[in-house]
């Protein structure tokens, strides 16, 4: 890791790779967040594998999304979006949303506000 001027500069691999609780096959990365220094927004990268995915659940806060890798559907509210490589998505604070992977592995980048947040599956919502 290098430091010039408070910025942060390392290869992806380095950042922890941490199980999703909510998710089945689902892996989380926080590439550059609160501890590299970065006061306003977190970059991740979500790995999900063969039968991955994640419930449907609400957020505090919105998501911007970059797909890598691999192909997954979607429930945005009520609609249902087939994605793969270089598909972009937003989906707003509180908008209901599941993932279902129909390639593995499915890699995304997810960018979110660094403010506290909060998931709710939707049986708890």
């Amino acid at each position: 890791m290098k430091h010039d001027s408070g910025a942060v500069v390392r290869p992806a691999d380095a950042a922890p790779s941490n199980t999703v609780a909510a998710g089945k096959a689902t892996r989380m990365q926080v590439l550059v967040g609160p501890e590299q220094g970065a006061p306003n927004f977190v970059l991740r990268r979500f790995t999900m594998g063969e039968g991955g995915g994640m419930p449907l659940h609400t957020n505090q806060v919105e998501h911007e999304q970059y797909v890598l890798r691999g192909r997954a559907r979607i429930r945005i509210g009520e609609r249902i979006h087939e994605v793969g490589p270089d598909h972009t998505l937003y989906i707003p604070a509180g908008a209901p949303h599941s993932y279902e992977v129909v390639e593995a592995p499915f890699e995304f980048l997810c960018v979110v506000p660094n403010k506290p947040d909060q998931v709710r599956i939707a049986d708890a919502c």
